[in-house]
């Protein structure tokens, strides 16, 4: 029987890992990983609970992209090459030019000491400067977090291309054929097997760069769950089956981030061991898929209502997504002088950084020429039951 109620748990799953990703960059300044600018506090304190959502948070939003992305595509397939374009591509043009420079000025402050000032670096910027260097030099244009603007817009034209050459039918048969195989411990065991293989064939050969050209693990990881969302995202068996496994898929989670901290936390005395490697390996992969079935179980088995909470947050999170990493990272930058303690200054950046993201998205829904700078459709047409990118997530087919 066809269904076209509107999927609001989905509208909320995006807006919530979304959301996470302000506590887990707000995070980043205080571990002993990489990152853009550190506290002088950072240590190995948080990482433990940095690593829960780490194996899967980016592939959730891939899934769920690909389920939007095939919904907008069979809502209206004139246009949608340019539609997406426009959506994903210009605001990626303004984060590369004006969003995400003030993060690399921080960076480059911080790390190798320039005091040269703003338009000097932004002269160096616009040149591709490649001389500011300490393990390692950073690579000038950057788009930092922007980097899965980039790689989504690449996704959807892929996915455009084979909506272009193959027959709609096939497609449907072909998610259809994918839905029986997903049914029972199916549902489960095919993903990891899959997402483990490709981490035990490519991860040591091809590490994360988010460099878009030679990342090649990343794009087999991402593209393969875009795929599958855009797939299945019409196969109302699946969906229901995953809202029926949701517990079993949670204690399976738990089980694989049991053993990648295991790892990590005991890694100088394992790491010697290959065949606990490739171990952790295949645990990363059961906590990848396990915890994105059990966040859209719960998610489906919640069942919200529709709210203005929700109308509200699903047009703001992308904005909120575009400026919060930068608001994280000046804020922190200016706040160092203040010496506060990480319990005091970790609550402060969040709660700032919310700030500034409402304040930001506030005024660019108010004025017509920012919109579409920040991936917001005109005026007009944000005022009719259309969406952006990520939600019109509905299920329209039972398959049989």
């Amino acid at each position: 029987m066809a269904s076209t109620d509107r999927r609001i748990d989905l509208d909320w799953v995006r807006i919530l890992a979304f959301g996470l990703l302000i506590l887990f960059h707000v995070g980043m300044y205080y571990v002993t990983w990489g990152w853009h600018v550190k506290s002088p506090y950072a240590s190995h304190a948080i990482e433990p609970l940095m690593m829960l959502s780490s194996p899967w948070r980016l592939s959730l939003l891939f899934l769920v992209s690909g389920c939007a992305t095939a919904f907008l595509h069979r809502k209206s397939s004139a246009g949608f090459v340019r539609s997406r374009t426009q959506r994903l591509l210009i605001p990626l043009a303004l984060g590369l030019w004006v969003i995400v420079p003030p993060q690399s000025w921080a960076e480059v402050t911080e790390a190798v000491g320039y005091h040269g000032g703003y338009l000097h670096f932004m002269s160096l910027y616009a040149q591709g400067y490649d001389g500011f260097c300490r393990d390692g030099c950073l690579r000038l244009p950057t788009w930092n977090h922007l980097w899965f603007v980039a790689y989504l817009w690449c996704y959807t034209m892929v996915a455009a291309l084979v909506w272009l050459v193959v027959p709609q039918a096939r497609i449907d048969r072909c998610g259809a054929a994918l839905a029986r195989l997903l049914r029972g411990p199916g549902l489960i065991a095919w993903p990891v097997a899959w997402l483990a293989a490709l981490r035990l064939l490519l991860v040591a050969r091809f590490p994360d760069t988010h460099a878009l050209v030679d990342d090649w693990f990343l794009h087999a990881n991402y593209f393969s769950v875009f795929a599958l969302g855009a797939l299945l995202a019409r196969e109302a068996s699946v969906w229901e089956e995953i809202r029926r496994q949701r517990w079993i898929a949670l204690v399976l989670a738990v089980a694989g981030y049991a053993v990648i901290e295991t790892w990590y936390r005991h890694y100088d005395a394992l790491q010697s061991l290959e065949w606990l490697r490739q171990l952790q390996r295949v645990a990363y992969a059961l906590d990848e898929w396990c915890a994105i079935v059990a966040a859209l179980g719960f998610a489906r088995q919640w069942n919200p209502g529709d709210s203005r909470a929700r109308r509200y947050l699903t047009e703001a999170i992308f904005p909120f997504y575009i400026v919060h990493q930068t608001a994280i990272v000046l804020l922190a930058h200016f706040m160092k002088p203040l010496g506060l303690r990480p319990l005091v200054e970790g609550p402060l950046l969040v709660a700032a950084t919310a700030a500034i993201c409402v304040a930001s998205f506030e005024l660019v829904r108010r004025v017509g020429w920012l919109r579409p700078l920040f991936g917001l459709a005109p005026k007009a047409a944000a005022r009719a039951p259309a969406s952006d990118g990520y939600s019109a997530l509905r299920v329209d087919r039972q398959t049989p």
